[in-house]
């Protein structure tokens, strides 16, 4: 098995050539591999801001774009498997890949395609009622939502999300950097401005001289950290409103205005299918300041497929602690990982707002729940909305979710 910085030069060599390739990262111990003598000369945990549709991106969303407007309309009674084919269509964008309705991957496209065609499928046979629905938009009703669109309108949404992915590249690349390892290319800095280092609205400089950066590990952030007031939460009033409240949460922090959840469901798109995590990272985007470079830059829809727990707990750390920032957790509820809930239950949302490492105990992860089974069942036990939990199993349940991705 090739070593991660001969995969990581690799994949530098192919970005040159200009033939796309993402590759992996590797290890568990939360230490980042070394980078090149020409890595671009940013500090340690910089957020960065939107960057500009260059030429080259522009074609390339229209690519795959105009894949989509060849295939005309698209039936939402085709199999599950014919759906994903004429939907899950991905764009390499500057050495990184999108997937629509799915967000930034490492996986093959024909892979991203299969596990959603299998994860639709498992879907459309199961038996109505058998799994308790919190609010998450599953991939099936998603792909039928697109469906019904006409084929002018679905490109229309094809291309706004893919032009929302592009500008949101710069940040893609410093994740892999800072998180897996990936090398930074040469000429990053001067084909994304937006990821120079500058002083940052909080009086932090982040210019550094060229080579002397040092990537942060997870020992170099504090035993806990916790973000977001206790006093702003809210547990969802409809079934189907996981998204809604998990954004009103991230928004009353911001605004310090609690807006209710019909408003956030009104933004988000949601139905009483539920919410989709790319509608979630868009509205976060859109109505809050979350995403200002001086704290998390433009949220992206990331899969974590092949996140090891040490490397998805140095994200939190990031984010948690350098960018003071909430993040969009989407596991699966399922018993065993959540332990206060009466059944298993369907895809869902959280509010991700901090850690603790507990000493020679098993790490902590803060997050706010939106779901209370007692409200739609009151013989069921009581969630409290302000949660701390082990973190592996956190870990464990959003990678359980077909789609493993969360919004950061």
């Amino acid at each position: 098995m090739p070593r991660p910085r001969t995969i990581a030069i690799g994949a530098f060599a192919l970005l040159l050539a200009a033939s796309p390739f993402v590759p992996r990262g590797g290890g568990d111990d939360g230490a980042l591999l070394p980078s090149g003598e020409k890595r671009a000369a940013l500090l340690p945990a910089d957020a960065v801001g939107y960057g500009e549709v260059t030429p080259d991106l522009q074609r390339e969303i229209d690519r795959v774009v105009n894949q989509g407007l060849v295939r005309g309309r698209v039936s939402a009674k085709q199999t599950p498997e014919q759906l994903a084919a004429d939907l899950v269509r991905c764009a390499e964008l500057a050495g990184q890949r999108y997937c629509l309705h799915s967000g930034w991957t490492t996986s093959d496209p024909a892979q991203v395609q299969a596990r959603t065609a299998l994860a639709a499928r498992t879907i459309a046979e199961r038996p109505i009622g058998a799994t308790t629905a919190t609010g998450d938009l599953d991939v099936l009703g998603t792909m039928r939502r697109t469906a019904a669109l006409s084929a002018s309108e679905r490109a229309e949404a094809e291309r706004r999300e893919l032009t929302r992915a592009a500008r949101s590249v710069a940040k893609v690349w410093l994740l892999r950097h800072e998180i897996q390892g990936v090398e930074i290319p040469a000429a990053f800095l001067e084909q994304h401005p937006e990821a120079r280092a500058t002083t940052s609205a909080r009086g932090t400089t982040t210019a550094t001289a060229p080579g002397t950066a040092r990537t942060k590990t997870a020992k170099d952030y504090p035993e806990r950290a916790e973000i977001l007031s206790t006093r702003r939460v809210a547990e969802q009033v409809r079934t189907y409103w996981c998204g809604p409240t998990t954004m009103q949460m991230i928004a009353w922090s911001w605004k310090k205005v609690d807006k209710g959840q019909a408003h956030w469901a009104d933004r988000l798109g949601t139905t009483t299918s539920g919410t989709a995590i790319t509608d979630m990272v868009r509205v976060v985007n859109a109505s809050t300041g979350w995403d200002r470079p001086d704290f998390a830059g433009p949220y992206i829809t990331l899969d974590i497929g092949d996140y090891s727990f040490a490397q998805w707990k140095l994200l939190l750390m990031r984010h948690f602690v350098d960018y003071k920032a909430p993040v969009v957790l989407h596991p699966i509820l399922l018993r065993r990982y959540y332990p206060y809930l009466d059944d298993d239950a369907s895809g869902h949302f959280q509010v991700g707002r901090g850690y603790d490492r507990r000493g020679s105990r098993p790490t902590a992860i803060g997050y706010f729940e939106p779901w209370n089974q007692q409200r739609f069942d009151p013989s069921e036990p009581y969630i409290e909305r302000v949660q701390w939990r082990r973190a592996y199993k956190s870990f464990r349940a959003n990678q359980a979710h077909f789609q493993h991705n969360i919004g950061v």
